[in-house]
């Protein structure tokens, strides 16, 4: 595990003035927290939940299932209707990893309390530089930071990775708090399609978000 390093998260006051939240992150010296390219400089508060966020690592999986098959059973963020086994997650963590791309976890007092990754957003090859994230916390630890934590730590990733499109679909637009983690980090919504899905005997929407990473569209990718 690397040395712990300090990281700058933004937290929206109503007032739409921009705080920051110091967490605690694992840092890696090949992929360095870019936090300067994401969240303002001048203010913070210290807060006392400071998880620690680093990459997951295959003993982490069945906590990432559990927490995975809570919103799946209860929420309405993932349109899966049937939690996915083990097996199952194990091979959709190695399909990211494969990729290059991060799979983080969030841990708090030696437990794995939350987890985020990126993948590309459709299978087509040319989708490559432009990944859907996903990020899902244990249910108790909802409005407290943590998932503007994993979602700066994934942007960061991402853009290292020479990701240049992060896309959000976020299941429910009734589902304020992903649209507001998004939102504080730069996200912009680009649509909603609605009566999507069928779940919990009613029909869900999906609210589609954007962000761009690094140099976006002002010039080819490295390998073009």
């Amino acid at each position: 595990m690397g040395s712990e390093s300090k990281f700058i998260v933004p937290l929206a006051r109503p007032s739409g003035a921009m705080l920051g939240i110091v967490m605690k992150l694992a840092s890696d010296p090949n992929n360095p927290p870019r936090n300067d390219a994401i969240c303002p400089k001048n203010e913070f508060i210290e807060v006392p939940f400071m998880p620690l966020i680093r990459a997951s690592r295959e003993a982490d999986l069945p906590a990432i299932t559990a927490i995975y098959a809570h919103h799946v059973l209860h929420g309405t963020g993932s349109f899966e209707t049937e939690p996915p086994s083990l097996c199952h997650m194990t091979a959709r963590r190695a399909d990211v990893l494969g990729k290059g791309l991060p799979h983080l976890v969030a841990e708090q007092d030696g437990e794995v309390v939350g987890f985020a990754y990126g993948n590309w957003f459709k299978p087509r090859p040319a989708y490559r530089y432009s990944v859907e994230d996903s990020i899902y916390l244990t249910p108790d630890l909802h409005r407290k930071g943590l998932g503007r934590a994993l979602l700066a730590e994934l942007l960061a990733r991402c853009e290292s990775a020479g990701i240049r499109k992060v896309i959000a679909i976020i299941g429910d637009s009734a589902n304020a708090g992903s649209v507001g983690v998004h939102l504080a980090l730069g996200f912009e919504q680009v649509g909603k399609i609605d009566a999507c899905g069928w779940k919990f005997s009613a029909w869900r929407d999906i609210v589609i978000m954007q962000k761009t990473l690094g140099l976006g569209d002002t010039q080819p990718p490295g390998d073009a």
